[in-house]
């Protein structure tokens, strides 16, 4: 990456490819940069203390994704660079819920702050042992509900987009807030949300018609 940048050739065929793709389309380099960083990161992290710092993972290894494909779409107003943000902080968020137990118990990795666990008696162990308690349902119903917020924050970017890369967005969003309203609904806090017929209708309806 920083060989692109000094304007030096690769004799390796991926990046001659990516180093085309970047300046054909004019990508920021530093959006690369940020998924390496968050590669590492992986790597030697599995706890975080503050939402503040799993929201910096998620800039660094969701956000990039949303932003390379405004940019590649002619799309990446500050406006639409904004609520896509939102859109990928949260959707990575969901992720991560989705995965709680099997993220700890085979990779010993937890993506619920720590110092929100304190603050209602608990830590990582109560997660590992699969606490199902009244303080549990509590804070990580208060995690479901703020990914929940900020995905729909960013929802009306879905709206502002044209044709199938529009239509796509859409699709994403809702199956984003149905899957993080199963997780609110859900009596098993570890179980994974599955999505029915009933739950890919309303998906299709939000995408064509912005409501479901």
């Amino acid at each position: 990456l920083e060989r692109m940048s000094r304007g030096e050739m690769s004799d390796e065929p991926s990046f001659t490819a990516l180093a085309d793709s970047i300046q054909k389309h004019d990508l920021p380099l530093q959006l690369f940069k940020d998924l390496l960083s968050a590669f590492k990161q992986d790597v030697t992290t599995t706890r975080y203390n503050t939402i503040e710092e799993i929201q910096d993972y998620a800039r660094r290894s969701a956000n990039p994704v949303g932003r390379l494909m405004l940019h590649l779409t002619n799309n990446a107003s500050e406006e639409n660079l904004a609520d896509s943000d939102k859109i990928c902080t949260a959707l990575q968020l969901i992720n991560f819920y989705q995965d709680i137990q099997q993220d700890i118990q085979e990779n010993d990795r937890l993506y619920i702050p720590l110092a929100e666990l304190e603050s209602y008696e608990l830590g990582p162990e109560d997660i590992r042992m699969q606490n199902q308690g009244s303080a549990m349902q509590a804070l990580l119903q208060f995690q479901f509900h703020r990914a929940q917020k900020m995905l729909q924050e960013g929802a009306s970017l879905g709206g502002r987009l044209r044709g199938r890369f529009g239509f796509e967005i859409r699709m994403i969003i809702a199956g984003g807030l149905r899957i993080a309203h199963k997780l609110t609904q859900q009596d098993d806090l570890y179980s994974r949300p599955r999505l029915n017929k009933l739950d890919w209708i309303r998906i299709l309806m939000f995408a064509f018609f912005g409501k479901g």
